[in-house]
């Protein structure tokens, strides 16, 4: 199944950038996780092409709407891959995928465990100037009521099996109902935040670090951005010290005010983890 979706993500990013003029003949896929990136060699551009998020939007190319204009927004500011200047971004739709396009850096995510060399005051301003970037941020996106919505969108996509039982998937709907009508319905001041801010949507490049992967942007509070960036640092295993200290530099907040984000995090994860399991089964 997987290569697949690899072989119709391939063939459809390059139908798309041969029709509008780029250059493709060597295109390769360069990762096929949650979703599939194509390098559109000889060119310098990426295709992004929504294959198993798409689950959580209801209107794929409204989401990816948002994710160009925030990029667009941003590019200014060097934070951020930028969208290229040899091809629209988008988004367009080829055989039942939808993608966009992005300008190709050298460079590769933080996916591997954290090492002696690696900065926790690095790690605590990115995020801290990209939500500055981000704040004057005014066009169309969606709310964090709306997540908590995507969210069971997703959990009511589950179906029973050998290693998920129903039992299981409707305890997770009562403790997604719990914070639907709790962490997502909070009045904390709210803006654009960039939605999936993991150190994997970093990418350390030659010239520095750059935002990546805009799918999950919505506006709410910067405190769901900080909580699920911590928790990415403790996977890749960050000590305490290490963990304070990014959030020291990020400044503004603390542990406890962040904890219900935290168990919204965990939540999420564990729905998502179930699903993937299935959708790759």
């Amino acid at each position: 199944m997987e290569a697949k979706i690899e072989e119709r993500a391939l063939a459809a990013a390059r139908a798309v950038s041969a029709e509008l003029g780029v250059a493709c003949e060597d295109a390769e896929v360069l990762s096929a996780r949650s979703n599939v990136l194509v390098h559109l060699r000889p060119s310098p551009v990426v295709a992004r092409l929504m294959t198993g998020t798409v689950v959580l939007h209801d209107d794929p190319e409204v989401w990816l709407r948002r994710e160009v204009g925030v990029t667009e927004f941003l590019a200014p500011t060097g934070l951020a891959v930028r969208p290229s200047p040899l091809i629209a971004p988008g988004p367009f739709e080829r055989d039942g995928l939808w993608m966009t396009f992005v300008e190709f850096v050298e460079g590769r995510g933080h996916h591997e465990r954290l090492g002696s060399g690696d900065d926790a005051e690095r790690f605590g301003l990115a995020l801290r100037e990209l939500h500055e970037a981000l704040a004057p941020y005014d066009g169309d996106l969606a709310g964090f009521a709306d997540l908590g919505r995507d969210i069971e969108r997703l959990r009511r996509a589950l179906r029973p099996s050998a290693e998920l039982s129903a039992e299981r998937i409707d305890s997770l709907g009562e403790r997604l109902a719990t914070l639907r009508e709790t962490l997502f319905a909070t009045s904390l001041p709210a803006q654009a935040l960039h939605g999936d801010a993991s150190v994997g949507n970093l990418l350390r490049t030659p010239g520095g670090v750059l935002w990546n992967d805009f799918e999950d942007t919505f506006r709410g509070p910067v405190h769901w951005d900080v909580a699920g960036y911590l928790i990415s640092l403790e996977w890749r295993g960050a000590d305490d010290a290490f963990i304070d200290r990014a959030l020291d530099v990020y400044g503004g907040l603390d542990r406890e005010q962040l904890a219900p984000f935290t168990a919204g995090h965990q939540l999420y994860d564990e729905i998502w983890s179930a699903y993937d399991a299935q959708r790759r089964g």
